[in-house]
């Protein structure tokens, strides 16, 4: 359960409330009058909580849970304990999101900048922001509504950054046009020189990285990622797509909208991400490849060669997921011989 030192609830909500806003449904048998004060997971969940069920590995938490509610998809509404209320979902998780978000809105500060900070006069500043101590806004720089900037981050010369987009704190951007609802979380280094040089025994020589980086609407951009400006052609970052901590993003890297892409994942120079394709956790891209529309792939694959629309690969080098499967068991066969 959330930490209120840290988090502010809001009011007690009705069943009927909660299962308006987040597109479930009350059981038959269920009270939509009844009050709940808080979201929990199943085994924490008390009898003025609701709680939720996804995942059928947590089946028996749900046969004894203590939750006062719960979202549960319609399968799974025969595992319910006596006297729990069901709201039934297609997506519990979502419902579950919605929720959770109805009873912890993100708190958003009055509009301020710190006398702390550095706004360059050439700067526009839009109404409603706010810019926190040590905050740096540097000459030509534009900054859309209520644009919430935070201590020590940096945005250079000429950024352009839309409305009711957030900046954490330490984060740097430069050579970065960005758009609307767009959050960059503390640490990440957007638009940074790309890793260009031209190899040479008498001294590598550098290549002057004349691109930007242009991210959409919608995009969160994970704590301690990089994102390098172009060489020549922009980086791009679709709308909607949502990118974890500590993910490397080459120069003129092309990623589509809705992407996923999970943490420790690096991706080269000049590759393109497709739409709503999946990246997982320590993947590795190269560059000048293409992974198709949808595509996804798993958690430590080196993906060499281009991936189709909907694949699912596996393994280093990447194959579909079901040939590396059959790799593997063939291995242990062979290793449990003789």
């Amino acid at each position: 359960m959330a930490d209120l030192s840290f988090h502010d609830r809001s009011s007690p909500k009705t069943l009927k409330q909660l299962a308006d806003l987040s597109g479930a449904t009350l059981n038959d048998d269920a009270d939509g009058s009844l009050i709940v004060s808080d979201v929990a997971a199943l085994h924490e969940a008390g009898t003025d909580h609701i709680s939720f069920l996804d995942n059928p590995k947590y089946k028996e938490q749900f046969k004894i849970t203590k939750a006062r509610a719960c979202i549960v998809s319609k399968d799974m509404a025969q595992y319910a304990p006596e006297g729990v209320h069901l709201l039934i979902s297609k997506h519990p998780y979502k419902s579950y999101a919605l929720i959770a978000q109805a009873f912890y809105p993100e708190a958003y500060p009055a509009a301020q900048i710190s006398d702390a900070a550095f706004v360059d006069n050439t700067a526009v500043i839009g109404q409603g922001c706010v810019i926190e101590a040590g905050a740096v806004i540097q000459k030509g720089a534009i900054l859309g509504k209520g644009v919430w900037v935070g201590s020590n981050a940096v945005v250079d010369y000429n950024v352009q950054i839309g409305d009711k987009c957030r900046i954490g704190a330490n984060a740097t951007i430069s050579h970065t046009i960005m758009g609307e609802n767009s959050r960059i979380y503390p640490g990440a280094r957007i638009g940074q020189d790309g890793f260009g040089f031209a190899i040479d025994p008498a001294g590598h020589v550098k290549v002057p990285q004349l691109g930007r980086v242009i991210i959409g609407d919608n995009v969160e951009i994970g704590a301690n990622t990089t994102i390098d400006r172009g060489a020549g052609p922009d980086t791009i970052i679709g709308d909607g797509t949502w990118i974890d901590n500590l993910v490397q993003i080459a120069h003129n890297v092309k990623i589509g909208r809705g992407c996923i892409i999970i943490a420790h994942a690096g991706i080269a120079g000049s590759a393109v991400i497709e739409d709503y394709a999946v990246i997982a956790g320590q993947v590795g891209v190269a560059g000048h490849v293409t992974v198709g529309s949808g595509a996804q792939i798993a958690a430590q694959s080196g993906v060499i060669n281009d991936v189709p629309a909907g694949a699912k690969m596996m393994g280093s080098p990447a194959f579909p997921m079901k040939e590396h499967l059959r790799h593997l068991a063939t291995l242990k066969k062979l290793a449990t011989k003789g």
